[in-house]
């Protein structure tokens, strides 16, 4: 259920499915406890076939209302045109824009700022700002470069023509800070944005455009320009100084200039591109000609070179380099500005820095004077999760309540340290931690929303309701000081929400594998229920739910969550082999917690197998020490909590044959399956892995370095499903599409050459054009999967 809300108020309207072509729009008041039709349904149809338009009271010809504040008039466009409805019983037809809710599935910011993509599907993004300030619109292209496009105030909607794979992004009016990156997609979306969301990581330039972004006697407007890959100073008589004397053409700077406040100072960034890489691959059989054809990307691996960025600061009253030292950033995987750079005072730069191998974790100082400074450090044993955990956020005394000097330059820092995602209140003129906001045996998954003038940050939780799956989200808030934490969902499930846009009220949604949705409002002070809006029935399926199982590990104490799915009309007295679907890649968990219908699973088990989805140390969203089981060491899987698991249901579900177990996956999960067989071979006898990234060396630098760390040591040949491949036992299905962009097919060749070398029997299923996940986007190969794991886990034919 997805509010629209009215009128800037808290009342709102949704439109209830309640079965296949069976809908209805419904009005709710939060202030009232109403939950009510939000028009005459029958009048209108009624209404509509008088003029011509096909309609019923149960399927309208439309999504989308502009309902007023006390619905006396309803606005929709039907049969071409746009009408307006009236309490009294009337239709017209006007003119009038419509300002319809929001029909469409809202985009999620993206993680990651990248470029455009290229493509000729046109679709539209709707930019919603639902925050207190005018927000710039700009276009992304293939470089990197942004072009200015709308600037949509407050409170205000506007749409955006794009194509599929184009990136915009949202930055606010005023300081041009980023406030969301969003990527287009096939359908029509709307990107709201809102206070609180997480910043992009921004955009890494591509290596081979750095030349490009070199214009000699170009000028930014201060003054600075370019030339001869140095920065030189035109003062108002036309006199040029050099400033820098580093820049080679192999080492050139920036064109980006990052001015102080007071534009005495500037910070400008000199880089070492990254080395090329460049994979190769065939396309035997293009669409378009016979001979085949040759494609090749840029792709950096492990053990690569990474651009090299170098902040330098220049003194344009003086119009000389300030000599810096850059020994707490000298080896950086990415380093980029915090938050525009400057301080509010133009006395110091503050930059991100992301050490190689992900071990640490800066915020760097780096004054007018020369002086560089640790204003924020993260150190680990193993590694950050810098990809999904990095989260701050500056609070500056024009942004607080309070005048007080105690409350400027302050930040709010995500971090492990505690051995739980939590966030810490920094000052960031002493770099001292004021007070841990959050803490205990839960963790933060992200910031929700934050107010600054009530110093109050509102946070979804993991694991903070005793007794509830630990991966259930729910909605909680927390005074910057630490006091005061109020959870203000309730129900066991896993939780969504949406508020109001005067944020007095909020939608709370919940439901859980084996349960339908529950909608009700609360209120955003106190999280007091005030309407109940809506409940979601799953009589109708036609197979049983699937079962929350959980059990302990490989410790022998910490609970492993996870699902069983049982064939359809199943005899208790009948064994069934098991096939577990995996995927274990560090970044996330994955046994879905809200309602999915996850058909997949269950196609699988109604031909007579027992599916389990299983999430194993290793995966992310519980403690530090959970997820740091896969440092160094991604061959791991979770596989010894995994295989305690099914233990542990099997003791008690005899139709649970562990005498035969089966494992598929994709990617990681490719890699993960082929694991199974080599590494948990007296568990699993098939497996079925798809487009695996088989050698983490092979694979791309960023998320691999992410987990094994840098440099590439012998930890990456012991995980390497190449090295190992003689220790395979059981029946091994290898697939993979010559076109895969995502993980380099030579990975699975590379395979295919050491199973050769050791004499092991296997079979390869290669899809001439296929890209990633073949086995799930190619209807023959996921026939061929299929196929394989009913084969040789039932000992019989498939049926045709």
């Amino acid at each position: 259920m997805r509010p629209h809300w009215i009128s800037g108020s808290n009342k709102f309207w949704f439109r209830e499915s309640n079965a296949p072509e069976d809908s209805s729009f419904v009005y709710v008041d939060p202030n009232q406890g109403l939950r009510q039709p939000a028009f005459d349904h029958d009048g209108v149809a009624r209404a509509l076939r008088q003029q011509g338009v096909e309609a019923s009271a149960s399927n309208l010809p439309f999504v989308s209302i502009d309902a007023s504040d006390d619905l006396s008039t309803v606005k929709f466009h039907a049969g071409e045109k746009n009408w307006e409805w009236t309490k009294d019983g009337v239709l017209a037809s006007i003119q009038d824009d419509i300002q319809e809710g929001d029909a469409t599935e809202m985009l999620e910011p993206l993680a990651e700022e990248r470029c455009s993509g290229e493509s000729s599907k046109e679709t539209v993004i709707k930019f919603v700002n639902r925050a207190k300030w005018r927000v710039s619109v700009y276009w992304i292209d293939g470089f990197g470069r942004k072009k200015h496009y709308q600037d949509v105030e407050p409170g205000r909607a506007k749409s955006q023509h794009t194509y599929e794979g184009h990136v915009w992004r949202v930055t606010r009016d005023g300081d041009g800070e980023v406030v969301a990156s969003f990527a287009a997609e096939s359908e029509k979306k709307t990107a709201v944005i809102e206070e609180g969301l997480p910043a992009p990581k921004p955009l890494a330039e591509a290596p081979s455009d750095l030349s490009k972004r070199q214009s000699n006697g170009t000028s930014d407007g201060s003054g600075v320009f370019f030339k001869d890959n140095n920065v030189w100073f035109r003062d108002m008589n036309g006199q040029e100084v050099q400033m820098s004397t580093t820049g080679t053409e192999a080492s050139p700077f920036s064109n980006l200039t990052y001015p102080s406040p007071n534009n005495k100072f500037v910070v400008i960034f000199q880089s070492t591109p990254a080395q090329e890489h460049t994979v190769y691959e065939v396309e035997s059989s293009p669409y378009d000609q016979l001979q085949p054809r040759l494609h090749q990307f840029q792709y950096l691996k492990p053990g690569d070179n990474v651009t090299i960025d170098r902040p330098r600061m220049f003194d344009l009253t003086n119009q000389r380099e300030i000599p810096t030292e850059n020994a707490l950033f000298e080896n950086p995987y990415e380093l980029y500005a915090l938050n525009g750079g400057w301080n509010t005072e133009g006395t110091e730069y503050r930059f991100l820095y992301n050490q190689r191998g992900h071990q640490v974790l800066r915020i760097v100082g780096m004054n007018t004077q020369g002086d560089v400074r640790a204003v924020i450090e993260e150190k680990s044993n193993t590694f950050i999760d810098y990809a999904y955990k990095l989260y701050y956020r500056e609070i500056t005394s024009s942004n607080s309540s309070s005048n007080s000097s105690s409350h400027s330059s302050e930040l709010i820092w995500a971090s492990e340290r505690d051995g739980w995602n939590h966030l810490y209140l920094y000052d960031m003129k002493t770099g001292k931690v004021k007070n841990q906001i959050t803490k205990g045996d839960w963790l933060v998954r992200s910031v929700d929303y934050v107010d600054e003038a009530k110093r109050q940050i509102w946070i979804k939780v993991f694991g903070a309701v005793p007794g509830q799956d630990p991966y259930y989200a729910h909605l909680a808030r927390v005074n910057f000081d630490g006091s005061d934490f109020k959870i203000l969902t309730e129900g066991d499930g896993d939780h969504s929400w949406y508020f109001s846009d005067d944020r007095t009220t909020f939608t709370d949604t919940w439901s859980r594998m084996d349960m339908a949705y529950k909608t009700v409002t609360r209120d955003a002070e106190t999280g007091n229920m005030t309407t109940d809006v809506s409940s979601g029935n799953l009589d109708y399926l036609l197979w049983p739910l699937p079962e929350r199982f959980a059990a302990p590990g490989r410790d022998n104490t910490t609970l492993i969550h996870g699902l069983i799915f049982r064939p359809y009309q199943m005899s208790n007295t009948t064994k069934y082999p098991v096939i577990e679907k995996i995927y274990a890649g560090p970044q996330d968990f994955y046994v879905p917690k809200a309602y999915t219908s996850h058909d997949e699973a269950h196609r699988i088990a109604n031909e007579g197998f027992v599916v389990v989805l299983i999430d194993g140390m290793g995966t992310n969203w519980r403690s530090k020490a959970f997820h740091d089981v896969a440092y160094k060491n991604l061959k791991d899987a979770g596989f010894p909590d995994r295989i305690a698991w099914m233990k542990a249901a099997a003791s008690t579900r005899p139709w649970m044959d562990i005498s035969r177990v089966g494992v598929y996956g994709g990617s990681a999960g490719g890699q993960n399956a082929m694991g199974a067989l080599l590494f948990h071979n007296d568990f699993y006898s098939v497996a079925a892995a798809d487009c695996g990234c088989h050698d983490n060396r092979m694979d791309k630098l960023w998320w691999n370095e992410a987990w094994m760390g840098y440099p590439v040591d012998e930890s990456y040949a012991d995980s390497s499903n190449v090295v190992n491949a003689e220790k395979l036992e059981g029946k091994l299905l290898l697939s993979v599409g010559e076109l895969d962009t995502n993980v380099d097919p030579a990975s699975t060749m590379q395979v295919v050459n050491a199973l050769n070398k050791a004499d092991k029997d296997y079979d390869l299923l290669f899809i001439p054009g296929g890209e990633h996940g073949v086995a799930t986007s190619d209807s023959y190969a996921l026939r061929r999967t299929r196929d394989f794991l009913y084969r040789n886990l039932k000992g019989v034919e498939p049926p045709k």
